[in-house]
């Protein structure tokens, strides 16, 4: 069986007159969606506008939130009790999941942003907010995360994982990625991105910051649309892959495919 896989962007990031990223042209390559819930950006316009694309264009809808953290785009540490941080995702779960019904479509996974997103990964109380608040809103949601502390409380609260790949950022040995504020951390290279893809998904093997490969077996890839070039190298990768004789299509798609061919 030829590797199936999902391809996922953050979009509708932008707030009132502000855009980020190019979404329509994103929304050519991509086969699933992380949708901003307004507290890193996104407004009700913008999310009502992005749920409505998706759906004219067949892209599966993932619920993206974030800490509250506007002014910084959801990229600081806000010190939040996990309580907090589970009432904060439920508050953005909630709008979208307005949204996605008036559309007549529904949310089918969730992927914490930015700083929520890193500490999920290694803080077990904020794995264990997240995952309960998306437990109790939909037992069928799919949670996308790295490995670690996410990925474990998801699956004990009966939910599906989905591990994401992240091509153009450098990865540690223990399957973290190396901190933005360390040199390395985003990878600019667009051919040793495109080979990077290729590699975990068809191998699965992604090259450390060390120099060590590691086991890694993605179900959706993460393409970054918000920095120059980001659109033409995401093309680009989808391209290869299906060349490579990989199948694009949404999470949900593929996460049934892989329990059927278990």
């Amino acid at each position: 069986m030829n590797p199936i896989i999902d391809l996922v962007a953050d979009l509708g990031e932008g707030f009132g007159a502000y855009t980020i990223g190019d979404d329509s042209e994103l929304l050519e390559i991509v086969s699933s969606a992380n949708i901003a819930c307004g507290f890193h950006a996104g407004d009700p316009d913008i999310m009502a506008a992005t749920v409505a694309e998706c759906v004219r264009r067949g892209v599966g809808i993932g619920a993206h939130p974030s800490f509250p953290d506007l002014r910084g785009f959801g990229r600081r540490d806000m010190g939040l009790s996990a309580s907090e941080v589970q009432n904060d995702v439920l508050y953005q779960m909630g709008a979208l999941n307005g949204f996605a019904a008036f559309h007549g479509t529904k949310v089918t996974h969730l992927a914490p942003h930015g700083r929520l997103g890193n500490l999920v990964a290694v803080r077990a109380d904020y794995a264990k907010a997240v995952a309960q608040a998306a437990a109790r809103v939909d037992k069928e949601l799919i949670v996308v995360a790295q490995d670690g502390e996410l990925a474990t409380a998801a699956r004990e609260a009966g939910l599906d994982v989905a591990i994401v790949g992240i091509v153009d950022r450098a990865y540690q040995e223990d399957g973290t990625l190396v901190p933005r504020s360390q040199p390395g951390a985003v990878l600019h290279d667009p051919a040793e991105i495109v080979d990077r893809a290729l590699r975990m998904v068809v191998d699965g093997k992604i090259r450390c910051a060390t120099g060590v490969d590691m086991d890694i077996d993605v179900d959706t890839v993460l393409l970054h649309g918000d920095n120059p070039g980001a659109v033409e190298l995401a093309r680009r990768i989808r391209t290869e892959l299906i060349s490579a004789g990989v199948s694009i299509a949404p999470l949900a798609e593929v996460m049934d495919a892989k329990r059927k061919a278990a």
